[in-house]
């Protein structure tokens, strides 16, 4: 029976380097995780050719396999990296990573956890196969802190900007527990059920930002290049202009005088200054707060809100994350800073010996339904269900939200973009129904 070198932590993350019997490599990962032990690495030291039943363990055993094959063996078949030029070197320093790498990422680490793969092998396939070149070279120094003895929730630690702290949290209580491969089905899920979410506040909002963007440039560019070439045309005629055109004409000449640089100058040094402000405590609260007071808008991020703060701390608490621990990282990660004041309340009043509910109900944030809700879970003993419950009913809301949005903005869109060429055309030929009617 071969044998298989390995290294492997325990529930409290120690790492263990010893050897096991088994028929397969497959059979040595099964028989270490029913130990407890999550396998770091895994090696077969007998010189006999390992069993053919091991070609048909799951695709993503044999992916892994393959991937540390080819790294073993060399570099023969593998192509050289092109020497890359500053400029893409000083891109892709700076790319960012997008919600939907680290989802990608997440789900594809959790099915290779969960099919058995050790951590090395499984953070080599990663390496390999994702396509951000700040992630890889993350995962490439992760897996070096791991061969070196760190655990998986400390080499991640190191990057911030990367993997943020409801990351670190769930990893750190999926090793305590020994149910990493849970976690990390739970972080995947969690991130797609995000991304879900994002990318219907992003629809709602696109579309009206663009609309107006071409109404705006409709606008400008009939005022500051059509109604000019008609102006010279209105003088010639002789006749008094209507005070409609004469107001037209007068805008037109101040977009195209220096003034309007003046205007310009005014509006990006508002912006700069409300962003700047923004950046100060104080003044997202005061930014996030009108935000949400806003009459249709303001309705669809307060259920943003909410179902984040439900998704994330069921999320959390679900895992094993102490709950104190599992309010400051949603605290953290909180959007808004109104929901983050709110949770800081919640906060103190549990590390006090409170209950949930009590702020939460204080808070003109959560409707009462949300607050019954984790009322009733905390009394049962099963918050983290209730609060999914809670978290999919909101998910459900804003996406209604969202379409009705969208079926609301698109008339409202088109009258305006018509409205905006239509006050033009009538100022343009009003002067030349009044030379007719002279004429007449």
């Amino acid at each position: 029976m071969p044998t298989f070198t390995y290294k492997a932590r325990n529930n409290r993350g120690q790492l263990k380097e010893s050897s096991i019997l088994a028929d397969t490599i497959d059979n040595a990962r099964t028989a270490l995780k029913q130990e407890g032990l999550w396998v770091v690495d895994i090696q077969q030291i007998d010189s006999g050719a390992e069993p053919k039943a091991e070609e048909t363990i799951n695709p993503f055993t044999q992916q892994a396999e393959k991937a540390e094959s080819q790294e073993v063996k060399g570099e023969k078949e593998q192509i050289k990296p092109k020497s890359k030029s500053s400029l893409q070197e000083l891109i892709d320093k700076y790319r960012p990573i997008t919600l939907k790498d680290m989802m990608v990422f997440s789900r594809q680490f959790a099915s290779m956890v969960e099919a058995g793969v050790a951590l090395l092998r499984a953070l080599t396939v990663m390496t390999d196969q994702t396509q951000n070149p700040r992630l890889k070279q993350a995962l490439i120094q992760v897996k070096a802190d791991i061969e070196q003895g760190s655990t998986l929730s400390d080499a991640l630690e190191k990057y911030p900007k990367i993997f943020d702290r409801l990351y670190i949290s769930m990893i750190k209580a999926g090793e305590a527990g020994g149910v990493l491969d849970q976690v990390l089905n739970r972080l995947a899920l969690f991130m797609e059920e995000r991304s879900k979410l994002t990318q219907q506040v992003k629809s709602a909002m696109t579309y009206p930002v663009v609309v107006m963007l071409i109404a705006v440039g409709v606008f400008y560019a009939m005022l500051t290049l059509v109604l000019p070439t008609f102006s010279g045309l209105f003088a010639s005629l002789g006749s008094e202009l209507p005070a409609y055109t004469k107001l037209l004409i007068a805008i037109s000449e101040f977009l195209r005088s220096w003034y309007m640089i003046a205007v310009i100058a005014i509006i990006i040094g508002t912006i700069w200054s409300l962003k700047n402000w923004y950046q100060t405590k104080e003044g997202k609260f005061a930014i996030d707060l009108a935000i949400l007071q806003l009459p249709v808008l303001g309705d669809i991020m307060r259920k943003v809100s909410v179902a984040r703060f439900t998704r994330t701390f069921g999320t959390l608490t679900k895992s094993g994350v102490p709950i104190v621990t599992a309010l400051e990282v949603v605290k953290e990660s909180a959007d808004s800073a109104v929901l983050a004041r709110a949770i800081e309340a919640v906060q103190v009043k549990v590390q006090e010996g409170g209950t949930i509910n009590g702020p939460l109900s204080e808070s003109k944030l959560f409707p009462p339904m949300v607050t019954q809700m984790v009322a009733i879970g905390e009394e049962t003993g099963q918050l983290e269900t209730m609060l999914e419950k809670v978290a999919d009913f909101y998910d459900v809301e804003v996406s209604s939200a969202v379409e009705a949005l969208t079926s609301l903005m698109e008339p409202i869109m088109i009258v305006t973009l018509g409205g905006l060429v239509g006050a033009i055309v009538i100022g343009m030929y009003l002067p030349m129904f009044t030379v007719i009617s002279q004429i007449k």
